[in-house]
């Protein structure tokens, strides 16, 4: 049976998944058999992948990340339990990557939480069956008291990991960049369950700026009050992973900007806007882009003017239809109507691109059976129940902002709702029959159902290429950043003193 590291955080957004992924990473160079495993996510940041059984289901996409960072196909056992949070205080529950149904969180954990649980418990048996090591990333802080009765992630997991193989770690994650870096591992030790403190292997401290000497003090003092190493202190470094949720977005009225620190002078550089969606989804998306030299891609709120921008991408959302009347109250049909820019539609961007949103009220959450959409692709969405979750390879024709492109892509789908048009139309993949409804162009407007489509070097390149074009810039020359999976294995690597968690060197049985 497997040896299972428990990633706990002392807060949301600490570094849990960048410290998971880098020792996913370093274990699998190192040829030790590694899986990453997280009981329970809230997220709308998912990815399609394949189930136990041979079917296909979702999982968040932090698993998805780490799984490759591990150089292993990504599975719903890494991720057995999903929430998407939906609005109005539901979210979809998924259960081994199927949808179960929407629930309010007291419904959820009075008459879902013990079959969550039992599904968690039969994937991480299954995972440690198989592998070395389990690296299992915590959610939130281990500290939550109000929770500890029903906290899948971190508590429960240590647990049934513990009985399961009696070699159950615990990695305390604190972000100094908080402040009261101590104060907080301090705390979480205080208040964690005596049993998971007594599973506590050490800490590591991120997001550090600044000469790590003046950090050895408080080190010294907290190692001797309590006992517990820090095993490391990461420096100040976005590898460049996938976000799991929409915390790193600004939630008021400003801007987020990725790709800003490529070198690249503003004004050689383009910027692809994206529309800060309520209940955005799959803004990974966007990650490859904002990866390549002379790029930004800029999160705007709903009501920011599109002028600074030369592209624009609408992007996934968990509510196409909330999504839509959001953006016609902050005035977004006059803004779009006017640019005149490449447009990329994602999945529900593509379905707010159409003419027409059909059987509404099964999406919003209102009682409009019929809407509007913003009319710059000739199609129709109608809304169902049955949801498609399946990872895809589709023979892309280049067409409007992708002319140049072709050749086969990946990707996946999750969604709700099939798509018609209403009128002849440009299909990108027009050799897939009945498929060819994934997607639609027109000479300016791209709009597609499948996620991942810039992940593909052909489309990411195309668009770009025509970014550049409208925008009367020469892209700059250079490559993309290096893979965010060895830039976080590197991180921690150089940084966290693994021999002092007696880390399997090899394949050999644990």
């Amino acid at each position: 049976m497997a040896r299972t590291y428990l990633i706990a955080g002392t807060a949301s957004h600490a570094g849990k998944s960048t410290v998971a992924a880098g020792l996913c990473r370093v274990l699998a160079d190192a040829g030790v058999r590694v899986a990453p495993f997280k009981a329970q996510n809230m997220s709308n940041n998912a990815r399609a992948v394949a189930t136990p059984d041979g079917g296909f289901g979702e999982i968040g996409v932090s698993q998805y990340v780490q799984a490759r960072a591990a150089r292993i196909p990504a599975t719903t056992d890494h991720n057995p339990v999903l929430l998407k949070p939906r609005g109005g205080g539901e979210s979809q529950l998924v259960i081994d990557g199927r949808a179960v149904g929407h629930f309010a969180a007291g419904d959820y954990y009075e008459e879902h939480w013990e079959r969550a649980r039992a599904a968690a418990e039969a994937s991480w048996r299954r995972l440690a069956a198989d592998h070395d090591v389990v690296v299992a990333e915590g959610a939130g802080s281990v500290a939550e008291i109000n929770l500890h009765h029903r906290d899948l992630a971190n508590v429960e997991t240590a647990r049934f990991a513990d009985r399961g193989s009696g070699s159950a770690e615990i990695v305390l994650v604190a972000d100094i960049e908080r402040g009261g870096v101590f104060a907080s591992l301090a705390g979480t030790l205080e208040l964690m369950p005596d049993d998971l403190r007594e599973r506590v292997a050490g800490c590591v401290i991120t997001k550090f700026r600044g000469d790590r000497s003046l950090l050895d003090p408080g080190v010294e003092a907290f190692e001797d009050r309590f006992g517990v190493p820090v095993l490391g202190v990461l420096p100040y470094d976005d590898p460049g992973l996938p976000e799991e949720d929409s915390v790193s977005l600004p939630a008021g009225g400003g801007a987020a900007v990725r790709g800003e620190d490529d070198g690249v002078p503003d004004d050689r550089a383009v910027t692809v806007a994206v529309p800060r969606l309520p209940r955005i989804s799959n803004f990974t998306d966007l990650d490859p882009l904002a990866r390549e030299p002379g790029v930004r891609v800029a999160y705007l709120p709903l009501d920011a003017p599109l002028d600074g921008a030369d592209a624009l991408v609408l992007p996934g959302t968990k509510n196409t239809v909330d999504d839509l009347l959001a953006l016609r109250a902050a005035g977004f049909d006059d803004r779009l109507a006017a640019f005149d820019g490449p447009v990329v539609g994602l999945c529900g961007g593509y379905q707010l691109l159409g003419e027409r949103l059909a059987n509404a009220s099964v999406e919003g959450t209102g009682d409009a059976d019929d809407l509007d959409g913003f009319g710059l692709l000739p199609v129709e969405t109608r809304f169902e129940r049955a949801k498609r979750v399946e990872p895809v390879t589709r023979t892309l024709t280049g067409c409007g902002p992708l002319d140049g492109a072709s050749g086969p892509v990946t990707g996946y789908e999750i969604h709700m709702g099939r798509t018609r048009p209403r009128a002849p139309i440009e299909r990108p993949f027009p050799a897939e029959g009945e498929r060819g409804a994934e997607g639609a162009a027109t000479d300016r407007v791209f709009g597609t159902y499948l996620h991942g489509l810039f992940e593909n070097r052909s489309a990411r390149e195309a668009f770009l290429d025509a970014v550049f074009a409208h925008a009367g810039l020469e892209r700059p020359a250079g490559r993309a950043a290096d893979s965010p999976y060895d830039r976080a294995a590197a991180l921690v690597r150089e940084h966290v003193d693994l021999e002092a968690l007696s880390l399997p060197s090899s394949s050999a049985p644990a």
